[in-house]
Order: C-alpha cells, then sequence, then structure tokens
C-alpha cells in the first residue's frame, strides 16, 4: 500500500519561521518587502546629507559673526576708535558684495592715494554707486601711529572727512609690521563686508577694477582660493640686503627657495580663506616678508593656488601692447620698483595707456 509523504516543506503565507522571524511566503512578496525596508533605510541617509550641508553653511556664518565681535571687543578694551563700519555692521553683514579691495598706504603717502583717486578709483557719489550697483568696496588701509591721536593720526581723519574712502585699523604702522598689518585688515574686512573675494593692492599699482572683477567672478563657486601672481624665490640670508629673511634657517640649506606664493603687489582670497584668518589670528606666525607671510598661512590648508598673470603686468608698452591685443590687464606695476616707479606722477601714463575705460566698470556684468 502506497503511503503519503508528510507535508513538511509546504509553504504557509504569512507565517513566520521559528528561527528568524522572517516571512516565507512567495518570492514576489519577500522581494518588495525588502526593497521597502531598503528604501526606508536610505532616507535617513539622505536627510543626514542634507543636514550636514545646512549644519556647515550655519557654522561658516556663525563664525563670521563671532569673528566680527571679537574684533569690535578688542577694539573696545584696547581704547581704540571704533570705525564707523563697526557701529552699522549688523546691517552691512546682510548685503552680499563682491569683492572688498584694500589699498595698502602709509602716512607718508598722500600724494600717491590722490594720484589713485583720480585715476583708476571712482571719487565720491560713483565710489557709493560702485558697491551699491556692482557690489565692489574700495578703501585705504592705514592704522595708526604710536601715539595713537597724534597730529599724524589728526591729518588722516581731515583727509577722511574729504573723500570718505579710509579703513583704519587696529595696528601701529610701520613697514616692517607689514605682516601683521595684512593679518589685521584681512580679519577686520571679513567683519565689516560679507564679500565672494577680499583683495590687497599696493598704493603704487594701477588696477582695473572691472578686468580684475571678471577674473575673480570666474572662481567665485570655489570655497578656498588664493589667487595672485605665484612666485618663488631665493632665501635671501645675508644681512643688509633688501628682502633678507631672519627666519631663514626654517627653510632649510642656503640657497632653497621660499615656498609659492603671490606676489604682494596685488592678490585676492575668498571669504572662508580671510575667515580662517580672522578666527586663527593670534596664532599665525608672521615673517619678516609679508608675502611669504601669506603664503604660509595657506600651506597646510585645501586651498586653491591660482597663479594668474594678468595680475602682475608692466607699465607701458607691455599693458599698452596687451591692452591693444584685447589681452587687458588687471594691475600694472615696474618689478624692478615693486610698484610702479615714481607712481605719483606715472600713474597717469598707466591709466592713460592702460585703462581699460570707464565704460567697462559700469557695463560689466560681474
Amino acid at each position: 500500500m502506497w503511503t503519503l509523504p508528510e507535508a513538511t516543506e509546504i509553504a504557509r503565507p504569512n507565517q513566520k519561521d521559528d528561527e528568524g522571524g522572517a516571512l516565507v511566503a512567495g518570492d514576489c512578496g519577500s522581494k518588495k518587502i525588502q526593497e521597502l525596508h531598503n528604501y526606508k533605510d536610505e532616507l535617513p541617509v539622505q536627510d543626514t546629507h542634507h543636514d550636514v550641508q545646512t549644519l556647515d553653511k550655519t557654522i561658516a556664518s556663525l563664525e563670521t559673526e563671532l569673528s566680527a565681535a571679537r574684533t569690535l571687543q578688542e577694539s573696545l578694551l584696547n581704547g581704540s576708535p571704533v570705525a564707523e563700519e563697526f557701529k552699522v555692521s549688523e546691517s552691512i553683514v546682510r548685503r552680499k558684495y563682491r569683492m572688498v579691495i584694500g589699498i595698502n598706504t602709509a602716512f607718508s603717502s598722500r600724494k600717491r592715494r590722490d594720484s589713485i583717486r583720480y585715476t583708476w578709483m571712482p571719487r565720491g557719489e560713483q565710489r557709493k554707486k560702485l558697491e551699491e550697483e556692482k557690489g565692489i568696496i574700495i578703501r585705504f588701509v592705514i592704522g595708526h601711529s604710536a601715539i595713537s591721536g597724534g597730529i599724524i593720526d589728526r591729518a588722516i581723519e581731515a583727509e577722511d572727512r574729504k573723500h570718505g574712502d579710509f579703513m583704519k585699523i587696529d595696528h601701529v604702522e610701520g613697514y616692517l609690521a607689514l605682516s601683521g598689518k595684512t593679518k589685521t585688515y584681512f580679519a577686520t574686512a571679513v567683519s565689516l563686508w560679507d564679500a565672494d573675494f577680499y583683495v590687497k593692492v599696493d598704493d603704487d599699482v594701477h588696477v582695473n577694477i572691472a578686468t580684475l572683477g571678471q577674473i575673480l567672478s570666474k572662481h567665485a563657486w570655489k570655497p578656498r582660493v588664493y589667487i595672485g601672481c605665484m612666485k618663488s624665490g631665493p632665501v635671501l640670508s645675508e644681512k643688509g640686503v633688501r628682502y633678507y629673511e631672519p627666519e631663514h634657517w626654517k627653510f632649510g640649506e642656503p640657497g632653497n627657495k621660499y615656498f609659492r606664493h603671490a606676489t604682494g603687489q596685488l592678490y585676492a582670497i575668498s571669504k572662508d580663506l580671510a575667515t580662517y584668518i580672522s578666527i586663527n589670528k593670534h596664532v599665525l606666525h608672521k615673517y619678516i616678508n609679508e608675502d611669504v607671510s601669506l603664503g604660509s598661512w595657506f600651506l597646510g590648508l585645501d586651498a586653491e593656488h591660482i597663479d594668474e598673470k594678468r595680475l602682475c603686468c608692466g607699465t607701458p608698452p607691455d599693458c599698452e601692447w596687451k591692452a591693444q591685443a584685447g589681452n587687458i590687464c588687471a594691475a600694472s606695476f615696474d618689478w624692478r620698483c615693486s610698484g610702479i616707479c615714481n607712481s605719483e606722477g606715472r600713474i597717469w601714463e598707466v591709466h592713460n595707456k592702460c585703462a581699460e575705460g570707464e565704460s567697462a566698470l559700469w557695463n560689466s556684468t560681474l
């Protein structure tokens, strides 16, 4: 007589097995349920990525505000005069600017400043229009004398009342203190204005503002950018020579070169790098040469170095020939003088032959 086999392997829909509690129904139902579980698992990951990005932006904004508060607090504690920009910084921060151009100047450089005011830098209402319509801030950057409030400081105050184009920072002026001045400039500028780029230029350099803005605009989407004419000169260890480096031993054997960095006549950094300087200004080392100091601050960062030769053209005929060829320079100076030689008079020649034209600035879309 035939006997029926035991029904030990009959599938029972919607019934759990004894060990894992998993469904043992047909394959179709199991796959759909598994896909649902996978989808639910992915949702928290996607939300987490979005939350992290939002948090990063919030932290960056808070760091900028904290830096501004620290700078203001230090000015108050040190008894330094608080610039008008600080008093309205809360409203200024809400406005986004394309770039801040800080023109490094000295007490004795009145003629240089006037030559710039009457060549490449807009004055008065035109300068205010530039800020409002193009988002470009331009200021002469000056500190104070060792005895704050002296006759030299009062002369600057009188000049500022006339032109209103100074950015006064908490820094004691002096040629050998340029690294400290540069650090204070960036820290102060990023606390006053929310800009894509912060530019430093010497007061004996000719600048085409629209061309400079167009160059920087190409890199506006990048977070950490350091733009200039990159160089790597020798480390000079002999006392008495120009650009002598007292800390030459840090760069290895005699005859070694510096790491690559932007030449000091004009360079630009993005907001993230300016914020980094502001937050860490008390621990950033200052070398004797300002451009070397700035380059050293970015060595350990994930920052992009951009070598832009239109930021270091020569004076006529160099910039003139390039302008005629349609390759307008953003900045022009004489290498042998580290600026335009006798700039008070010769900057007019450079402007007449190498300027981009006033219409270029107002018609530009930065």
